[in-house]
């Protein structure tokens, strides 16, 4: 399976035949130069020296799924149209850490009869209501799931569970996507209380606040969420689904909100549980936060921390109960879609993705 490459260190990235060479600078400061060379791709400070030829990094281009860049960085458009060519997304975060947005490249798996249908579906409330009802109860399941797990460690969480699972069966009567909503947003609130519990004292949520992250355990849940947008984002786009035509999160400009959807199944798994395995482990402390802007970010050998811990998450692999093979946790990101497109074109009827382990 092709990797997702994340760059932190400023430097170039430079294009020879199918292969692509991550060239270091010599001194990481930034300055501006928008004098870019023609064999400059993507480059902080171009006019920089580089490393020696030794600490060049290749990369194959057959083996990038898309890059995360973490850095400020300057880049010309032949980087973009390389990228386009070759079907790689780049996803943009801040110096602070929080996700800017993202570069999709054309799209290479059209298929007009599924976007018809797909918009079918949104446009019709029943068919609509449907669908985000299955995303919600995809994620009310695995954001409980993380308490049970926690419940049975030594942890009293039982209030939150059985309050959690007060809230379920509302789900499939809900007569609106803003009543859907508001279920969601009241068992996301019970979910929360439980993190002082789960993390100790020395994290403290009180609120879920994001713009800007009001204290390190917001700051960390953000940027943990951008990750998983983008990972899911990224696997849309192997698909024929429209990342901008939603059903639990309404269309709007400017954004991917089918990703929003999907992501919602997938944030207890691939942000929480590493959240709570770090941050129990003593890997992040609030040490590795700072606050500043208002709010608090994650410093970059925190968010290094949780990316390397994130992506070795996504290539492990778990058999599958119904294809009954080793399947990594990408992949079955992946197969969310997959089953979506299914139910889309009256296939087999959509059922979320649900932690079984």
């Amino acid at each position: 399976m092709k990797r997702m490459y994340y760059i932190f260190t400023p430097g170039k990235l430079k294009r020879k035949d199918n292969t692509i060479f991550f060239v270091p600078f010599k001194n990481p400061e930034l300055q501006d130069d928008e004098n870019l060379q023609n064999d400059i791709l993507l480059s902080i400070d171009s006019d920089m020296d580089e490393t020696v030829p030794t600490n060049k990094i290749v990369i194959p281009i057959q083996d990038i799924s898309s890059f995360y860049i973490m850095t400020e960085v300057s880049f010309n458009t032949k980087f973009l149209d390389f990228c386009s060519k070759n079907n790689i997304p780049i996803h943009f975060f801040n110096y602070y850490g929080f996700y800017s947005g993202s570069f999709y490249p054309k799209e290479y798996l059209i298929s007009g009869s599924l976007l018809v249908k797909q918009v079918k579906h949104y446009s019709n409330n029943t068919k609509r209501l449907t669908i985000a009802k299955k995303f919600i109860e995809g994620a009310a399941f695995n954001l409980n799931k993380n308490l049970k797990y926690y419940n049975t460690r030594n942890k009293d969480l039982q209030a939150q569970i059985d309050t959690i699972e007060s809230f379920m069966p509302d789900i499939p009567i809900a007569a609106s996507i803003e009543e859907l909503m508001g279920i969601e947003g009241n068992i996301r609130k019970i979910y929360y209380t439980a993190f002082g519990e789960i993390l100790g004292n020395e994290f403290e949520l009180i609120s879920r606040k994001y713009n800007p992250p009001s204290n390190p355990l917001n700051a960390i849940i953000s940027f943990a969420n951008s990750l998983v947008y983008t990972t899911v984002l990224s696997e849309i786009y192997r698909t024929q689904l429209n990342p901008t035509i939603s059903f639990l999160h309404e269309p709007g400009d400017r954004r991917f909100s089918l990703a929003l959807d999907i992501s919602e199944i997938f944030k207890p798994l691939f942000a929480d549980r590493i959240i709570f395995k770090l941050i129990n482990n003593k890997q992040i402390q609030t040490k590795d936060f700072e606050k500043q802007l208002n709010g608090y970010y994650l410093k970059e050998n925190g968010r290094k921390t949780f990316i390397q811990e994130y992506d070795e998450k996504l290539k492990t692999t778990i058999k599958h109960r119904k294809l009954e093979r080793d399947v990594s946790y990408r992949r079955i990101v992946r197969l969310e879609c997959y089953k979506l497109i299914k139910h889309l074109i009256g296939d087999s009827e959509y059922e979320p993705f649900k932690i079984w382990w």
